[in-house]
């Protein structure tokens, strides 16, 4: 039984720290720095608002039936703007400067990264490092369990997951980059978030299993999946459109909703 709980951790910690691989994103040679940034930001709010919205809602309407079969999408639509409604608060009582001027300016063609800009960078990057972090602690969760009652599902789940938690990686390292001007900020906040996996994997399986049931999942999914949207909508793509042109962004939305959607379909 050690054995086999040794290999679910190490497998959790595999799919966990991928993020990391994303982080070193930072590293990649760039030529125009604030087109760079747009997509990122973009490609980051398309992971987030279709992981939300096709993995995380659906999850937890399931989760939902299984306690009450009827109001599965009822439960976890309060969940999720429940979610919603936290991260705004939260949001509302961060201090920030107003940042909407900075997003408007169409006669500035080669926009620059202002000090602003990088307060506002280093907010989105903890925000979004956060969300993260809180919908990891229930994946690691699966990821263990699956691998230390069955290890080849356990081995299947780990991989798809650390396939999409790369781009989870980039959605936090990039703005803390920008915003910090170090890369191995980036990196650490990347490594810092996808922690959260298998350390709340042991947490719950040894403290917290006895008291998590479906209905606790799916408030904790749903309410993870508003708070991603919230993040995407209220900050990734308001930064993004500021440094790039339009279809630079929806490309990058869609190539993020693309990446991630492969994941899944590797999970499935």
């Amino acid at each position: 039984m050690e054995n086999g709980v040794l290999f679910a951790f190490l497998l959790t910690l595999f799919a966990g720290l991928s993020t990391v691989l994303g982080g070193l994103v930072v590293f990649l040679p760039r030529k125009n720095n604030a087109n760079f940034l747009a997509v990122s930001l973009s490609f980051a709010a398309g992971v987030m608002i279709y992981i939300s919205f096709v993995e995380i809602f659906a999850g937890a309407v399931e989760m939902f039936e299984n306690y009450h079969e009827d109001q599965g999408n009822l439960f976890a639509t309060l969940s999720f703007f429940g979610g919603i409604a936290f991260i705004a608060i939260i949001d509302r009582l961060l201090p920030h400067e107003d940042d909407t001027a900075a997003f408007i300016d169409e006669k500035d063609e080669t926009p620059k990264i202002t000090e602003r800009d990088k307060k506002t960078l280093r907010r989105l990057g903890i925000m979004t490092a956060l969300a993260i972090a809180i919908h990891n602690f229930p994946e690691g969760l699966v990821t263990f369990m699956s691998a230390l009652y069955n290890p080849a599902l356990g081995i299947t789940i780990a991989i798809a997951i650390a396939i999409h938690n790369i781009p989870e990686g980039i959605a936090i390292a990039v703005p803390i980059q920008y915003a910090t001007g170090s890369k191995a900020k980036a990196v650490l906040a990347s490594l810092l978030s996808g922690i959260t996996e298998p350390l709340g994997a042991i947490v719950a399986y040894f403290i917290l299993l006895q008291w998590f049931d479906d209905v606790v999942f799916g408030i904790v999914f749903a309410a993870v999946g508003g708070i991603m949207v919230y993040i995407s909508l209220e900050q990734l793509l308001p930064s993004a459109y500021k440094f790039g042109k339009t279809s630079q962004v929806t490309l990058g939305l869609f190539i993020g909703m693309i990446v991630m959607a492969g994941s899944l379909i590797l999970l499935g």
